[in-house]
């Protein structure tokens, strides 16, 4: 074997490698028959004392591009995936709240089923 033959498989171990570390894990699917919440009664309350309140995620900072300060910001947040898997601390994405400690479990329950029933108000 030569050395060109040898540095490529180095280096093809290396892609493979890499590119199974960064796999992004799929969100939990939770069962939310018992669970309804609203953006006005439950999720407004776990943003402004977990994400708005510490000036990362407000209108004025938006943090990576995340405003959590209103229903409607928060709702355009809640339509992409990374919002519920950093919140659900899935390997791949940024766990949120960064810096702190992950979110009750009931917290999380209760985005998690706000997403999936539509993000009402």
């Amino acid at each position: 074997m030569n050395q060109k033959s040898i540095s490529i498989i180095i280096a093809s171990a290396i892609c493979i490698t890499l590119f199974t570390q960064c796999k992004k894990e799929e969100i939990d699917i939770v069962d939310c028959s018992s669970v309804t919440p609203t953006y006005t009664l439950n999720i407004k309350f776990i943003m402004d004392a977990n994400c708005v309140s510490s000036g990362c995620h407000n209108a004025s900072s938006k943090k990576s591009g995340y405003d959590l300060s209103s229903y409607d910001a928060t709702k355009s947040a809640g339509g992409n995936k990374a919002f519920v898997a950093s919140v659900q601390h899935k390997s791949g994405y940024t766990k949120m709240p960064k810096g702190a400690s992950k979110l009750s479990d009931a917290d999380v329950k209760s985005i998690t089923c706000w997403v999936q029933n539509g993000m009402p108000n």
